[in-house]
């Protein structure tokens, strides 16, 4: 399971969306996710996914290293799935003892699933197509503004940039864990959901410890470099709009449009 999780991992090709500013990439995945929160019935979910499936193939990332970070969030979509589908009034389908599944809760539940399915997916094109360096420099000029009122920006892009880099790290961790505990004897698929619970504990005490190590050994060498961050710190490559950008951000507000138009008259 761990090596399932995609997220936060760097896909090294060449693509036009790999070349693109990470502020339009940053600023594309949340007018995305905005739309898909406005999007309402099957054509608007369609273009979503044409949209969507279209800036995949642009970027050159194979389709089944995308739908590989499905799998961890599969139960998930289930619970929510399933939520949707007894628990939203409406006309009746079928009754199951005192649960009733209604057309209502049925739509719900698919809009609901594929809503969660593209966002995870666009969120992971962003990481895939995106260096963590180009991530903290487009989070820091795209928030600058905010230095106005004393948010420390850097601050907060690099911590999301280490939170970031440090996923596929956990990930490689816990799969060496895990194989190492397997080796002693350790089981984590059979047995109750109490027993698996507790059978976690000699996973999850060792991944900490390691995290916590990393964490300290992270800060103790930006100590020793005398880091600072913030005002005063140039940029070996500072970030630039292309024609790329300015292509990508009609596409992006140009789909956001039809989304609306969608939901207004249709």
């Amino acid at each position: 399971m761990a090596k399932e999780i995609t997220l936060g991992q760097y896909y090294p090709v060449d693509s036009p969306i790999h070349r693109m500013d990470p502020r339009t990439k940053l600023a594309g995945t949340i007018i995305y996710i905005v739309a898909l929160f406005i999007a309402e019935g099957p054509l608007a979910y369609v273009l979503s996914a044409a949209f969507l499936f279209w800036g995949i193939k642009v970027s050159r990332v194979p389709l089944n290293y995308m739908m590989r970070g499905l799998k961890p969030i599969i139960m998930i979509l289930l619970f929510s799935a399933v939520f949707n589908l007894f628990l939203v009034e409406g006309t009746p389908i079928v009754k199951i003892w005192r649960l009733t599944i209604t057309w209502e809760g049925l739509f719900r539940a698919i809009y609901m699933s594929i809503r969660l399915v593209f966002l995870i997916m666009a969120s992971s094109l962003m990481t895939f197509t995106t260096t963590p360096n180009q991530l903290t420099d487009g989070l820091e000029v795209g928030l600058a503004p905010l230095k106005k009122i004393k948010v420390p920006v850097h601050e907060i892009a690099m911590m999301m940039s280490i939170a970031l880099r440090f996923i596929p790290i956990l990930v490689d961790e816990t799969d060496k864990i895990t194989k190492a505990q397997t080796a002693r004897g350790a089981d984590f698929e059979n047995g109750k959901l109490i027993e698996r619970v507790k059978n976690m504990i000699p996973l999850l005490v060792p991944l900490f410890i390691s995290a916590f190590r990393r964490a300290s050994d992270l800060a103790m060498a930006m100590e020793a470099r005398c880091y600072q961050g913030g005002e005063g710190r140039t940029k070996m490559k500072p970030l630039r709009y292309t024609k790329l950008d300015r292509n990508g951000y009609l596409a992006l507000f140009a789909y956001l449009m039809v989304i609306i138009l969608l939901k207004i008259f249709l």
